[in-house]
């Protein structure tokens, strides 16, 4: 068994086991295996940014200090030895004295792996992140390597990624918790940090379907067909563990309305702002009650939205309750309001509330002239999906009658049907400029649209 250092960087010590058998160049039998801390030496001639700084072998000539050395020898020996250096060896005396390590066990590790890893997650003096220390953990050698896998994952030429589904914004850490939820249906970084390299890489390849059974079901059945617009990137947890509990067999109708109401309830009610590991642990207990065809238990009053709840909402572009909205409103597929065309969505195009996939339908500059407040202006039910065309090109600040009566000639016959696909009818104030009776009208059918999804698809509590 070896502990080796998490950082390249060669920053210091606090005294924890291996950072001390470095410095006291001791060497360690356990498990019948034999480390000797002398073995890890810097190479002087490296540039102290190269991977290759740390090396894994005695030092062969003048060129080279053990760590050992360095920590432990009096400064005139390093002097008279390393006279060419002793300014590099000044400088990496300096921060191994005044730095604080992680540290990272890892398990049946030869002296070679260890400075392997110990290279490889090079911190430059940072933290270890969650991720990183996963990837000492269960790093082994010509057979698994996390941060290869997840690089994989995310964008691959060989086979799928989520790259080539537009979710390639999902972050390393809901990853680790969906392996998690996986392995011991837990998903805190303690939960995380206590599972087996053996059982997390078990884990890794039957998560990795969950996942993307996750991910084309959200695209496909809740209008999540970017990750820039998914409320929470926890929410694919629970959705992975459901597809892995399926194992392969098809999700029924009655199991898709309820994953449907769990996705609405989730994000109308902010579930995720805060205690979100705590949280899935709770919701795992839902899903594994809907592969077994029950109902989840809720607090009914969660499980309705008034149209006034909605009129005046500000549009936020991070807020899980806008995000839900804007879910609600891709999964009608809107067409363009031109052609009729099929409007496509782009995770760069929706990072801020001023992205090009956003488009006020009735335009701020007219709302402001008209005497409307920003906050007015910027409800939720102003929003629609466009293309940036139409959003910058075509309306600019044009008054709905007025842009409108330019597609009503273009694409009279589609139009209505392309505007239902964006919650909107001509009838709704929107030939009059009427802003009021939009935002209550076009509220008074998204809420609908939302209760239907909320609704109990069974008894509750069965």
């Amino acid at each position: 068994m070896t502990e080796t250092q998490s950082s390249t960087s060669l920053t210091a010590s606090n005294g924890s086991r291996p950072s001390y058998a470095v410095r006291k160049g001791v060497r360690l039998t356990r498990d019948n295996i034999e480390i000797d801390y002398k073995d890890i030496v810097i190479d002087l001639t490296a540039d102290p940014d190269d991977d290759e700084v740390v090396l894994d072998s005695s030092p062969v000539d003048a060129h080279c200090v053990t760590v050992y050395e360095l920590l432990a020898a009096p400064i005139e020996t390093l002097v008279t030895e390393y006279s060419e250096h002793i300014g590099r060896i000044s400088d990496y005396r300096q921060k191994l004295e005044n730095y604080h390590f992680s540290t990272v066990l890892i398990d049946e590790y030869p002296i070679d792996v260890a400075c392997d890893v110990f290279t490889r997650i090079n911190t430059e003096g940072r933290t270890l992140t969650l991720f990183e220390i996963m990837v000492a953990k269960t790093f082994l050698q010509d057979r698994f390597d996390l941060a290869d896998r997840f690089q994989q994952l995310i964008s691959s030429e060989t086979e799928r990624d989520l790259e080539s589904v537009g979710y390639d914004t999902i972050p390393s850490e809901t990853v680790l918790q969906c392996v998690s939820a996986v392995a011991c249906e837990l998903v805190r970084r303690q939960d995380i940090l206590r599972i087996s390299r053996e059982d997390f890489i078990a884990s890794w390849e039957v998560t990795k379907n969950g996942l993307f059974e996750a991910v084309d079901y959200l695209r496909s059945h809740l209008g999540v067909r970017v990750s820039r617009i998914l409320p929470y990137n926890a929410l694919l947890i629970p959705y992975t563990l459901f597809f892995v509990k399926k194992d392969g067999r098809p999700f029924s109708e009655a199991e898709n309305g309820l994953l449907r109401q769990y996705f609405y309830w989730a994000c109308l009610t902010n579930r995720f702002s805060a205690s979100v590991g705590s949280k899935v642990a709770e919701d795992i207990g839902r899903m594994k009650l809907i592969v077994a065809g029950r109902q989840p238990k809720y607090d009914r009053q969660e499980l309705s939205v008034a149209p006034r709840e909605l009129e005046w909402r500000v549009f936020s572009a991070g807020d899980a309750f806008t995000k839900a909205i804007v879910c609600l409103l891709s999964e009608r597929e809107p067409r363009r309001f031109s052609t009729n065309g099929k409007v496509e969505l782009d995770n760069k195009w929706l990072k801020q509330a001023n992205s090009k996939n956003y488009h006020h339908f009735f335009p701020r500059a007219h709302l402001r002239d008209a005497g409307y407040e920003p906050w007015e202006s910027n409800s939720i039910m102003n929003i629609v999906l466009v293309d940036d065309r139409l959003n910058k090109r075509v309306i600019g600040a044009k008054p709905p009658s007025e842009y409108m009566a330019t597609f009503l000639g273009e694409n009279e016959r589609k139009l209505k049907r392309t505007l239902n696909t964006h919650f909107i009818k001509l009838s709704w104030g929107v030939l009059e400029d009427d802003y009021k009776s939009f935002v209550r009208k076009r509220a008074g059918a998204i809420a609908k649209a939302l209760n239907e999804a909320l609704a109990p698809q069974m008894p509750l509590g069965r």
